[in-house]
C-alpha cells in the first residue's frame, strides 16, 4: 500500500487541504480554538514564512489525504502540529508514512526539541507517536502545554527510543 503513497511539499494551492483536513478532525473531536483558526487560515504566514514546514501525503486514487506541520517555536524548537488524515485513507498507514517523513524533515532541520501537544482522546495518534519515538514529557507540558485548552498530553521525540 505504501507504494501508492507520496509526500508532497506545501504550496499555496494545497493550503485548502491543510485547512480542511485539520478542521475536520478538530471539529469532530473538539472545537476549533483561536490558535487553530489562525494557523489554518494563514498557513504560509504562521508556519512556512516563520521557518516551519507543511507536508502532505497523497494516496493513489484518493489525492491529498493527510497533512502535518512543523511549527518553529524557538531557535531550534519545533512543534509537530496539525497532523490529520482523512477517513477514507485510514488503514492505509498514510499517517505513519507522513509522520516518518515529518520526523525526517525535523531531524534535517536540527529540531531540538521536536515535540507535540495532544489530548488523551487521540489514543490512536498517541500510539503512533509512541511507535515512532515520541515519549510523554512533563517538561514539554510545563513549557508549551498551555498553548491549547484541549492539551493534556505533551510528548518529545527521542530518536534513541527506536533503537
Amino acid at each position: 500500500m505504501r507504494d501508492a503513497l507520496a509526500i508532497r511539499e506545501f504550496s499555496d494551492d494545497l493550503a485548502v487541504h491543510f485547512r480542511d483536513i485539520n478542521a475536520e478532525w478538530i471539529n469532530a473531536m473538539f472545537r476549533l480554538e483561536a490558535t487553530d483558526r489562525d494557523v489554518l487560515k494563514n498557513p504560509r504566514a504562521r508556519i512556512i514564512d516563520a521557518g516551519g514546514v507543511i507536508l502532505f501525503v497523497e494516496a493513489g486514487g484518493l489525492g491529498i489525504v493527510g497533512a502535518c506541520a512543523l511549527q518553529k517555536t524557538g531557535a531550534t524548537s519545533y512543534e509537530l502540529t496539525k497532523m490529520g488524515v482523512r477517513e477514507p485513507a485510514r488503514g492505509m498507514k498514510a499517517g505513519e508514512f507522513l509522520l516518518a517523513a515529518i520526523i525526517e524533515r525535523a531531524n534535517s532541520l536540527g529540531a531540538d526539541p521536536l515535540y507535540l501537544l495532544t489530548n488523551t482522546r487521540c489514543a490512536a495518534a498517541i500510539h503512533l507517536y509512541e511507535k515512532l519515538g515520541f515519549r510523554h514529557d512533563a517538561e514539554i507540558m510545563a513549557r508549551y502545554g498551555a498553548r491549547y485548552e484541549r492539551c493534556d498530553v505533551a510528548m518529545r521525540y527521542h530518536a534513541e527510543a527506536l533503537r
